[in-house]
């Protein structure tokens, strides 16, 4: 099977990031992106997604955290569109439940090609740490719009913010290594009756 692996480099007046991803990996990781709880989160999609992802991230931070986290979106989605291909033998949907003590997420998603994002989440703190909670949601738009994915994040319960948060990264995780793994009945089909993705 091709490698199915990308390296992206994006440079703006804002932010430099440059994303390795190797869908077919183990679940390494590495980041350096001067804000601890976006990298914290970045792990959570690799280990359970078992993707290998490296992340370099220089941005504007001394404003705040809202380019860096945006745009490191933005380049993981530019990633995983290209190292997809043309998307031939995948599953194309992915589902995934996570729950971590009190707090429970649903995650669904479809490579469609189509961007749209749908986000029921309500944090019970604007907070986390350092970390504005209000900024996963501009992560994941970043990153739909750039990969052409349709996603749904729910969260169903919970009470800690920090739980709430790693249930939906987990979850994507999860979802994402469901979708885009290879379905050995579809031998090298577009699961699609368009005939495009």
């Amino acid at each position: 099977m091709t490698a199915r692996s990308a390296i992206i480099a994006r440079n703006t007046l804002e932010t430099q990031i440059e994303v390795s991803l190797n869908l077919d990996g183990s679940g390494q990781f590495k980041a350096v992106t001067g804000v601890p709880f976006l990298e914290h989160m970045m792990e959570q999609i690799a280990r359970h997604g078992l993707f290998d992802l490296d992340i370099k991230a220089n941005g504007d931070l001394h404003i705040d955290a809202h380019h860096t986290v945006e745009d490191t979106g933005i380049t993981i989605g530019q990633a995983l569109k290209k190292a997809l291909g043309d998307k031939k033998g995948i599953i194309r949907y992915g589902h995934a439940y996570v729950p971590l003590d009190e707090a429970l997420s649903r995650v669904v998603l479809d490579l469609s090609g189509r961007p749209g994002l749908e986000f029921d989440v309500t944090f019970t703190r604007d907070k986390i740490g350092e970390f504005d909670v209000e900024l996963f949601y501009e992560f994941f738009q970043g990153l739909v719009n750039h990969a052409g994915i349709t996603l749904h994040i729910d969260n169903l319960k919970g009470r800690n913010a920090h739980h709430i948060a790693e249930t939906i990264f987990k979850a994507f995780g999860r979802a994402l290594r469901m979708a885009v793994s290879i379905d050995e009945r579809a031998a090298g089909q577009l699961p699609s009756t368009k005939g495009a993705l």
